[in-house]
């Protein structure tokens, strides 16, 4: 009987985790929706929130499975303190490249902690992903190869209701694939597969 509990207590773990998956991705839905319909009202499109929320939004539902998004709502989200802050002037314009290479390095070391914590693993795509995008966008930008409404949209709350909104999709229609090499070592140790 005693060994029964510790053997259900074990395998608990990563079982539990793997069936917050879709709870994830309907909490990112509803972020989404939410954001949404506040962007279509207008309400707070106007205080360059957008790239910050969506961060945020990440991080949010991040504590329902931290391997997912844990990494780069952390980036998204010094990103999103950046930005705000530029757009806000409270950081001069000729310091807003410094004060997003702050924030890069910023969500860097947080990455790095999760790793060595084991929230993550050690090769996470997402991060890396999300800085080149950045950087694509900010290169777009400056050479003036982007349409002009492209700025506002990121700014206001329309990028975190999008964005949001197709994690949530991207989460639901992956729910069942293990993301890393270590998911799908607990998976075949709880006798989790993909058949149920």
């Amino acid at each position: 009987m005693e060994g029964e509990l510790l053997m259900q207590h074990l395998f608990s773990v990563p079982a539990s985790r793997h069936s917050n998956n879709p709870r994830q991705a309907y909490v990112l839905l509803l972020l989404g929706v939410i954001f949404l319909a506040v962007a279509w009202l207008g309400m707070l499109n106007t205080y360059s929130l957008g790239v910050l929320l969506f961060g945020l939004g990440m991080l949010g539902t991040a504590h329902l499975n931290p391997r997912r998004f844990l990494s780069a709502g952390w980036l998204m989200t010094s990103l999103g303190v950046a930005t705000f802050l530029m757009f806000r002037h409270y950081i001069p314009d000729s310091q807003v490249l410094t004060a997003h290479i702050l924030a890069i390095g910023l969500g860097l070391l947080g990455i790095a902690w999760m790793a060595h914590r084991g929230y993550i693993g050690a090769g996470a795509l997402t991060p890396g992903l999300f800085v080149v995008g950045f950087g694509v966008i900010e290169y777009l930008q400056s050479a003036y190869l982007i349409p002009s409404t492209f700025v506002p949209f990121v700014l206001s709350l329309w990028l975190p209701g999008s964005g949001l909104f197709a994690l949530g999709l991207i989460s639901l229609a992956t729910t069942h694939w293990p993301s890393t090499q270590e998911d799908v070592k607990e998976r075949v140790q709880s006798g989790i597969t993909g058949r149920e």
